[in-house]
């Protein structure tokens, strides 16, 4: 038995969890961000300390930005490693409540660890409490119950034995990860028991890959044969398992066109020649018109959220074979299941169609649109005179990348640019947080994947307006060492709304804000530390690139870009309402649009 407090026992436990990469034992947590307060400073703050070699402790600027930089670590680790999160008791805890909800959304392992008020209540109300008035058991931690895949509030020291394999059983469970919170009171992390030794032997986690039903894998292997336009939609489900390989081997065998989601992107090279594009709302009129015609869609670790489907619109006719490891996706939008991890569930399909291939002519209709669409991208990304549009500063920055840049991207209108324009090199290169769209998640997000692949290149594109929301973790990069290259592009307010408000009818409003001070972003990024360069034009901007890449300090390149245009070719119809009362023409045309779009959704399901 060893006497430990309950503090120590959580690092000591976190610190024996392993997992293997490349063949190779490694710790299963890369680490713990904390901003300590009352509520964690007196007991995970000592533990940490003592464990700070086998577990290291970093100090963010923000408690939801390290959150972030979390999941961004686990996800550019494909979930195989991961980092833990505690803050105080009050807004420290509530700040992590954002992050937890785009790690429950895009299926990521993060545990937060938010300090909690007293289990004696010896004290109560302490600073920060929130008080419900009818139950006493409640508080603040318990907002994150919706956005947590595991909650466990730890009461007594002894739960632990229970709670911590609890968590770990989901941080690493294929169908079931995301988010863990364990809140944890603040007496309780400095209370001792006995715990057994055992508890903190080494373990080994490897990521389970289930092997398919066999009558699921017959009906889906019997729905493809039958297909005359079939088509693979590829989601962030074929990284995880990572199921690169198999999905290109597949598709050649087969002669089946790839279309890719957000979180797909990067499954197959951009130039394979089976890579039909991005597909949905932001996507590739090459993929969407092959959707658009599809008989039978096999989706591939996909949620298959409304982006991704057109809201249900854009592929509504063809029959759906959902191959997720996760039942609750596999069975959406009336598909037949194929319950399985992806790298098996295709082996055993491919086992299963011997030599059948999609026809000849579908084949070929794949790769002349292809081809049609890769051109565009050539012409749309090309330069101009003129202020720029987001599609010439991310060509610009696309053609200057290293070979194995990551970038990385959140919210606005630069990812549905990025997703359909965007020329991808391998699985880790194309970084989006796009299930939740979280403003802020940008440059956390690319703390976080450079450190985990800090011998790759992360370049961060951001707008303005979520550059305003969450910079902080500038100066972090900065403090560790972590080298960014963060393009900026301004556009003087939430210009990706705001051609959003005025394309469903409405009057520009509060978006692009007349009276707002022209912001010195260069001033501020050095007053962080960072180098920071203002570049007048897209030639400036790829002269300012090579320099930045070379440099050993975060960058950052701010232009200003055009915020009343977005790329035109690509996309489909996207499910916002509109106003049942038009009041003008405007809203009439707008109005009359959405009807003819919801015609044509999928029902049921």
């Amino acid at each position: 038995m060893i006497r430990l407090t309950a503090a120590e026992a959580v690092v000591r436990f976190l610190a024996a969890q392993e997992t293997e990469l490349d063949g190779k034992r490694v710790p299963l947590f890369g680490g713990v961000w904390a901003i300590f307060g009352h509520g964690n400073v007196a007991g995970l703050g000592p533990a940490l300390h003592a464990a700070r070699r086998r577990l290291p402790t970093f100090r963010a600027h923000n408690e939801q930005a390290m959150a972030h930089a979390a999941i961004a670590y686990a996800k550019t680790h494909a979930r195989r490693r991961m980092m833990a999160c505690t803050s105080s008791i009050g807004p420290g805890a509530t700040n992590m409540v954002t992050a937890a909800a785009v790690a429950h959304v895009n299926r990521l392992p993060v545990l937060l660890l938010p300090g909690d008020v007293f289990a004696s209540r010896r004290p109560d109300p302490v600073l920060q409490q929130v008080e419900d008035f009818g139950d006493a058991t409640v508080s603040a931690n318990d907002c994150f119950r919706p956005v947590s895949r595991f909650f466990d509030r730890i009461t007594r020291a002894e739960q632990l034995l229970v709670a911590l394999p609890a968590a770990l059983r989901v941080l690493t469970d294929p169908a079931e990860c995301g988010p863990v919170t364990l809140a944890l009171p603040q007496d309780v992390q400095t209370e001792a028991i006995d715990f057994p030794a055992e508890f903190f032997r080494p373990r080994l986690h490897r990521p389970r890959a289930p092997a398919a039903d066999a009558e699921e894998l017959a009906a889906a292997a019997e729905a493809l044969r039958a297909a005359k336009r079939p088509l693979i939609i590829a989601g962030g489900g074929v990284k995880y398992a990572r199921a690169e390989a198999a999905l290109a081997a597949f598709a050649a065998r087969h002669g089946l066109p790839v279309a890719e989601t957000q979180a797909g992107k990067g499954s197959l090279a951009w130039d394979h020649p089976r890579n039909a594009g991005a597909v949905g709302v932001t996507g590739a009129a090459s993929a969407n018109v092959l959707a658009s015609r599809a008989d039978v869609v096999l989706a591939i670790g996909t949620r298959l959220q409304d982006f991704t489907t057109g809201s249900r619109a854009l592929f509504a006719k063809a029959r759906l074979v959902a191959l997720n490891v996760a039942a609750f996706d596999a069975t959406k939008h009336g598909a037949l299941p194929l319950v399985a991890d992806a790298g098996r569930g295709l082996a055993s399909l491919g086992e299963a169609l011997k030599d059948w291939a999609a026809p000849k002519a579908w084949q070929e209709r794949a790769a002349i649109a292809t081809a049609r669409w890769r051109r565009t991208v050539d012409r749309v990304t090309a330069p101009r005179a003129g202020t720029p549009t987001d599609a010439q500063v991310l060509g610009a920055v696309n053609r200057a990348m290293p070979e194995r840049g990551i970038v990385v991207c959140a919210a606005g209108g630069l990812p549905g640019e990025l997703h359909k324009l965007w020329r991808a090199t391998d699985s880790a290169s194309y970084h989006l947080e796009y299930g939740y769209s979280c403003m802020g998640y940008e440059i956390a997000g690319g703390l976080g994947a450079k450190l985990a692949a800090p011998d790759r290149e992360v370049v961060v594109l951001v707008g303005d307006g979520s550059y305003l929301m969450l910079n902080s973790e500038i100066a972090t990069s900065v403090a560790l060492g972590a080298k960014l290259t963060i393009v900026l592009l301004d556009n003087r307010g939430f210009g990706c709304i705001h051609r959003l408000q005025t394309a469903t009818g409405g009057a520009a409003f509060n978006n692009l804000l007349d009276g707002a001070p022209q912001v010195d972003f260069v001033a501020h990024a050095r007053s962080l530390g960072a180098e920071a360069v203002r570049c007048a034009d897209v030639a400036a901007l790829e002269a300012a690139l090579p320099r930045a890449f070379a440099g050993k300090r975060t960058t950052v390149l701010v232009i200003e870009t055009d915020p009343t245009r977005g790329t035109a070719e690509g996309g489909a119809w996207w499910d916002v309402p509109v106003t049942e009362v038009p009041r003008d023409d405007a809203q009439r045309v707008a109005r009359a649009g959405w009807e003819r779009g919801r015609k044509g959704q999928r029902t049921g399901g």
